[in-house]
C-alpha cells in the first residue's frame, strides 16, 4: 500500500516536470529565488560601503536594516505578482484590467512609502538625519535595479505576445495608442 502512494507521488512528480508550461514557471521561481538571495547579498555589500559608518554607528544601524531589509520581500512579491499580471493579459486587456492594475500598484507604493516612513523614524533614533538620508538613496537605487530584473526577467512573456492572436480592433487601439504617446 505505502509502495504504491510513493509510486504514484513519483509518477505525479515526473509528470509535472514533463509539463513544459509548469517546467518553465518552476525554473522562474528558482531563477527568482536565487536573484532574490544574490540581490540581498549585493544589496548589503552597497550600502556598507555607500554608508562609511565606524563601529559604533554600524553596530546600532545594522540590525535596524536588516530588519528593514526583511519586511519589504512582501511587497516585492506582490510587485512580481503585478508585473505577471500585467505580462499575462497585456495584448488583451480592457480598461477594467487596466484599471484593477493601476489601482494594485499604487496601493503598493502605500505601503511602500508606509514602510519607509517607519524606517525613517527609526534610523534616525541610532544615526544622524544626514546618514539616514544617504542610506534611503542608496537603498532606493538598489530597489530600482530590482525593479528593472524583475521586469525584464517578465519581458520574455510579452515577447511571445506576437504570437498570440489579437483582434484586429484591439491592435489598432494599441497602436492608437502608442502613437498617442509618441506623437
Amino acid at each position: 500500500m505505502v509502495a504504491a502512494m510513493v509510486t504514484a507521488g513519483l509518477w505525479a512528480q515526473e509528470k509535472k516536470v514533463q509539463d513544459p508550461a509548469r517546467s518553465k514557471e518552476l525554473n522562474t521561481e528558482a531563477d527568482g529565488e536565487l536573484l532574490r538571495e544574490d540581490v540581498q547579498a549585493k544589496r548589503q555589500e552597497v550600502i556598507k560601503k555607500g554608508m562609511q559608518l565606524d563601529e559604533k554607528r554600524a553596530a546600532s544601524f545594522w540590525p535596524v536594516s536588516e530588519k528593514y531589509a526583511g519586511e519589504p520581500k512582501q511587497l516585492g512579491d506582490q510587485k512580481l505578482a503585478i508585473i505577471q499580471d500585467y505580462a499575462k493579459n497585456f495584448m488583451t486587456m480592457d480598461d477594467a484590467k487596466a484599471d484593477e492594475l493601476a489601482q494594485r500598484v499604487m496601493a503598493l507604493d502605500e505601503q511602500r512609502t508606509a514602510l519607509r516612513k517607519k524606517y525613517y523614524q527609526a534610523m534616525k533614533k541610532v544615526l544622524p538625519t544626514v546618514l539616514v538620508l544617504r542610506f534611503f538613496r542608496l537603498e532606493n537605487q538598489v530597489q530600482m535595479l530590482i525593479d528593472d530584473l524583475q521586469i525584464a526577467s517578465d519581458l520574455s512573456i510579452m515577447e511571445e505576445a506576437p504570437a498570440l492572436k489579437v483582434n484586429d480592433a484591439r491592435l489598432r487601439e494599441l497602436q492608437g495608442v502608442q502613437e498617442g504617446i509618441d506623437g
